[in-house]
């Protein structure tokens, strides 16, 4: 019997529990249901933001490269589609563009569009000389390469084909080879190697040793050619007219949504893998993906979105500037080993803060590794107002096959304005000088160290500032990450 009330009691109570949680359920409805909509939109938002940053911030290049100023050509990248901007002097602060730009090479920079068919990139005969054409997809993970290190220096004729073309190949034309990233992927079944996306990044560098070296350069430079394949074997045929039509990204300064619907419409036209579905699934219940529409979501999840877009943004910045993940020698990080092909290995916080967002594109590490100088050898941040040296010690220079560089800039990603027009210590450029005992020290500030050190002067602006310590062609210890560069030593 006692039983029996005590279940009796234990139901009421659990009826009474149901109604008042219906009615506080009824309530939170009532006054709380676009709070948890506002919310779930900002927290998967700020992972989406993370996830899309190439096909948020890549658009805006593509924009900038294609449509352009032809009168600004020579200090900013111009090129209409499958079409060469040539990089023909030293880059100077003038260059605006971002992207962490070097003085060791010559740009030939393209953005190809596979859409209808492949192109053919031929190459002369470098000799001696080194080069490199990087071939990243629309969301900056490479997939090939053409170049010394991995085609060799030879004359040749490389197919680059895109995602929906099907045909076979003439004989003579080579496939480019693959990146790390690609090589992923296994076996495809195809003699060739494919982009991605039908949008393509190249970026190609040619050896650059100092001004007298230009004209030599220059002639490189004219020999390379981008051909269509239907027009392969045609050489009396015309090139079609330059394309410079593209569209422009949406505004973030005038509309909150801006980036996702940059997003939405740079996905649809370039898809991301089918490897990524799952987590297509769940950006699309915030209207986030390839067919995806952010104005048809409800206001609560519009305004989710808006706090992730400026949060997500600034969250990529912030990791940006920390220098990513890598090991940390001395205050200089190594990038993490999935750089260039981030993408391909799940690496996404690198693809968007450091492969995209420092680089535009960046190589993978057996191409170049680019260690980022954003703190000193004692961690910490680098600032104009200081003078810092950085010793090598005699033979302990970089073990690089092709050159090294230290580079300068300001917080725009840009090379920084200073009297003596010095952007970068190089062994390309030669500007530097050993010390009797084969030793080397840079003397990084932003006055000069005085006449006699000059030579040897990497001028800083005067406030905050980070470099690259290019590494191309790198030796084992490099790419292993074992090596452990010297850092910049503030001077007391």
């Amino acid at each position: 019997m006692k039983t029996k009330k005590w279940f009796t009691l234990l139901l009421a109570i659990s009826i009474l529990g149901s109604v008042f949680a219906g009615s506080l359920s009824a309530q939170q409805k009532e006054t709380k249901s676009s709070d948890w909509r506002e919310d779930y939109a900002y927290t998967l938002g700020v992972q989406a933001y993370i996830f899309s940053y190439p096909w948020i911030f890549l658009p805006n290049i593509r924009y900038a490269w294609v449509k352009g100023n032809e009168s600004n050509s020579k200090y900013a990248t111009y090129c209409a589609f499958n079409r060469f901007w040539k990089s023909r002097d030293i880059l100077t602060p003038k260059w605006r563009d971002g992207g962490s730009p070097q003085n060791d090479v010559l740009y030939n920079m393209s953005i190809l569009d596979l859409s209808k068919e492949p192109m053919v990139l031929s190459v002369p005969d470098l000799g001696d000389r080194y080069f490199t054409f990087e071939l990243a997809s629309a969301i900056s993970d490479n997939f090939g390469y053409v170049g010394t290190r991995t085609t060799g220096n030879k004359a040749g004729h490389y197919v680059i084909v895109g995602p929906d073309w099907k045909g076979k190949l003439p004989k003579e034309l080579k496939s480019v080879a693959p990146s790390a990233g690609y090589k992923t992927l296994g076996n495809t079944g195809l003699p060739y190697v494919v982009s991605p996306t039908n949008t393509v990044y190249m970026l190609g560098r040619t050896s650059l040793k100092g001004k007298p070296d230009l004209d030599a350069v220059h002639k490189i430079q004219d020999a390379y050619a981008l051909t269509p394949l239907s027009l392969w074997g045609k050489p009396n045929a015309k090139l079609p007219p330059p394309n410079h039509e593209t569209w422009k990204p949406f505004d973030r300064k005038t509309d909150p949504l801006a980036d996702w619907k940059t997003c939405n419409k740079e996905m649809t036209a370039n898809p991301p893998r089918k490897h990524y579905a799952v987590m297509l699934e769940q950006f699309k219940t915030i209207g986030i993906g390839p067919g995806q529409d952010v104005t048809k979501m409800d206001d609560a999840t519009k305004k989710g979105l808006a706090r992730a877009a400026k949060d997500g943004h600034d969250l990529v910045l912030r990791i940006g500037a920390a220098g990513g993940t890598g090991p940390v020698y001395n205050g200089l990080a190594y990038p993490p080993k999935t750089m260039g092909s981030a993408g391909y290995f799940g690496d996404l916080i690198t693809r968007a803060a450091i492969q995209v967002q420092k680089g535009i594109v960046s190589n993978d590490s057996a191409e170049a590794t680019y260690l980022l100088g954003t703190n000193d050898s004692e961690g910490k941040p680098l600032n104009g107002a200081n003078k810092y040296t950085m010793h090598f010690a005699p033979g302990k220079l970089p073990d690089v096959k092709a050159f090294w560089s230290i580079s300068m800039y300001d917080m725009t990603n840009n090379l920084v304005e200073n009297k003596a027009d010095r952007w970068a210590i190089s062994s390309n450029l030669g500007n530097y000088q050993l010390a009797k005992d084969g030793s080397l020290t840079i003397y990084v500030q932003h006055e000069s160290p005085g006449k006699d050190k000059e030579v040897n002067w990497l001028p800083t602006p005067e406030g905050k500032f980070w470099t690259v310590f290019r590494l191309y062609y790198p030796g084992e210890e490099i790419v292993a990450q074992t090596w452990e560069p010297p850092g910049f030593v503030k001077v007391k």
